[in-house]
């Protein structure tokens, strides 16, 4: 069943809630930045056993607020952002239960199966997160790297997955073009997900309303997970609690 899973983003040090589409090594329209480090929302998800989320580093400044979160909740949550095959094992000792991977995956916008392998040799599929964020063209979605400003040649259909889902644990898939704008969920890309992925996967991106988790667990019959961010009370927003995600998670446990 469709869970509420949590989320930690990192830009220059600070706890923020940006605009996905808008973030450029410049800086990023920002909807929320918060006066908490990072270590202190990794202690609140683990004081409420939320699990499976993740600590995302967007760009450079942030090892120090990363290394406290994964101290913080030891295997509690998974991180990502500039992870490549030399440091991934790094951060599993510093208390990541899983490595997520985006940008080391590719060269020159092609995706490079060499990478991967040499990655998952590192660190085990099992302990590998794929991370297939992309971005809406006229060919549909593609995954985008280097903060979602480079748009790669490879597509998010049911055929890159198919093939990608041998060689890791989960995925996880920011919809880069309604990220942070609390518009609505991308309805047509979580219907891909719940139909074609057979390992967990969480969708990112638009989230805004407890009916949101209804949306995606009635869109992908309950096969993807859903983050929430800048709409969350506890990033500034006002669309919903912490403690109805809470309650939300609890409800589908009971249910089961």
């Amino acid at each position: 069943m469709t869970a509420f899973r949590p989320c930690i983003d990192l830009h220059q040090g600070q706890v923020k809630q940006i605009v996905g589409g808008s973030l450029t090594n410049d800086g990023a329209d920002t909807n929320f930045v918060s006066t908490h480090d990072a270590a202190h929302y990794a202690k609140l998800y683990q004081q409420h056993q939320l699990t499976g989320g993740h600590v995302i580093a967007l760009g450079p400044n942030n090892q120090q607020q990363v290394l406290e979160a994964l101290g913080a909740y030891p295997k509690g949550m998974q991180f990502g952002g500039g992870v490549n095959r030399q440091n991934a094992s790094g951060y599993l000792e510093a208390g990541a239960s899983h490595i997520i991977v985006t940008s080391y995956l590719f060269e020159n916008s092609e995706f490079s199966w060499s990478r991967l392998e040499s990655i998952k040799a590192e660190v085990g599929a099992d302990k590998l997160v794929l991370d297939l964020s992309c971005r809406k063209t006229d060919n549909g979605w593609m995954i985008a790297t280097d903060r979602w400003q480079t748009i790669t040649n490879t597509p998010v259909n049911q055929q890159t997955i198919a093939e990608l889902e041998k060689h890791c644990a989960e995925f996880l898939v920011h919809g880069a073009d309604v990220e942070g704008l609390q518009a609505g969920i991308d309805k047509d890309l979580v219907s891909l997900l719940g139909s074609a992925c057979h390992l967990p996967v969480t969708y990112a991106g638009g989230a805004r309303s407890l009916q949101d988790l209804e949306l995606v667990q009635t869109l992908s019959k309950g096969k993807v997970d859903l983050t929430i961010g800048s709409a969350l009370d506890i990033f500034g927003g006002s669309g919903i609690s912490l403690a109805e995600c809470i309650n939300w998670n609890q409800s589908q446990k009971n249910i089961n």
